[in-house]
């Protein structure tokens, strides 16, 4: 099988493609024969040595494929031979062959094909998580999205106005056409113009989600009304470019509202701040499955339309990290098997 491998930390250039022996199922797992893998921020960050999660060197990330079980383990269910799936892994998602539970092997609907499956996982499920456990969308709420043409931003844009809430983005102002068109309510052009000074005198907030971290998190916890909620889903504000760099990681640590998060004061301003990392939720497989589940009916019922930007092959998973360093992508970028 091919896989993506990065034997040391660095920049997009440490990765590269490797042939190793196909993995077999055990019992209660399946095989995939993946036909397309989702790249992740968390994956980029892994690659500059700045993801705490990240297995040890020498390492294969990848959290979501999609593809076609192609072996079953022992005492398994033969019929799912065949089946189209899609799947999120605790990492070595860079690789054509990968072994899930049977469980974590989620049948794609009719007429999703696999470039759109493996764009589905994590921002399906990220957006999920914010809109409808964490932060409860409902009709007229405003909310402010950073990101807005990231996978999880145009994800959460789909479940905001099924709830019928008023959508902010920030993003470059060459996606703000795009955005609009999808359904944005109101574009902030983030290289331009500072967020804060554009909505301090419009109505306060009644949801933000944050991937960036810092003075980010500061600013958005100003802009909430009471009974607003700031989610964190992220921390981007300490990579600003493709390695490690240590005072750009420091700076931002230092920004955080570190005060202004404690129970007193949230209490207080009637205000809750809240994290989501789907990376964590390994011992939760069967909610998350079922939240799997409803993203895929919203897709049916076409809520739910996820964007793939581009794709790249698995020989060329270096331009691919560079292409989301530079912001390039509007939606998802997807890997594919040589």
């Amino acid at each position: 099988m091919q896989q993506i491998w990065m034997r040391k930390e660095g920049d997009p250039n440490v990765l590269s493609i490797e042939e190793h022996p196909d993995p077999h199922p055990g019992v209660g797992e399946v095989r995939i024969d993946v036909q397309a893998s989702g790249v992740n921020f968390a994956d980029l960050m892994a690659r500059m040595g700045m993801y705490p999660d990240a297995p040890p060197l020498p390492r294969c990330v990848g959290y979501e494929v999609a593809g076609v079980i192609d072996e079953v383990g022992p005492g398994g269910e033969q019929s799912l031979l065949g089946t189209p799936v899609i799947a999120m892994t605790r990492f070595f998602g860079y690789s054509s062959k990968v072994v899930v539970r049977a469980i974590q092997a989620v049948p794609r609907p009719s007429g999703m094909d696999a470039i759109t499956g493996a764009a589905v996982p994590v921002v399906g499920l990220t957006a999920w998580m914010m809109c409808e456990v964490m932060g409860r969308v409902r009709q007229n709420d405003r909310v402010l999205v950073h990101s807005a043409g990231g996978g999880v931003g145009l994800a959460a844009l789909d479940l905001i106005r099924w709830r019928g809430g008023f959508a902010i983005g920030t993003a470059s102002k060459g996606k703000h056409k795009f955005l609009r068109a999808r359904g944005y309510d109101h574009l902030i052009d983030y290289r331009e113009q500072d967020f804060e000074d554009v909505l301090k005198n419009e109505p306060g907030l009644d949801l933000i989600f944050d991937p960036i971290g810092g003075k980010s998190w500061a600013k958005g916890l100003r802009l909430l009304r009471p009974g607003g909620r700031l989610i964190c889903f992220g921390f981007s504000a300490a990579s600003p470019g493709s390695s490690r760099a240590l005072f750009s990681a420091v700076v931002p640590m230092l920004e955080v509202p570190w005060f202004k998060f404690n129970p007193i004061t949230l209490m207080n301003q009637n205000k809750g701040v809240m994290g989501v990392n789907m990376g964590h939720l390994w011992d939760e497989t069967e909610r998350v499955v079922g939240w799997l589940g409803q993203m895929l009916q919203l897709h049916e019922q076409g809520v739910f339309r996820p964007v793939v930007d581009r794709t790249f092959k698995f020989s060329e998973a270096a331009d691919a990290h560079q292409y989301i360093h530079d912001r390039k992508n509007t939606g998802k970028v997807i890997l594919l098997p040589d």
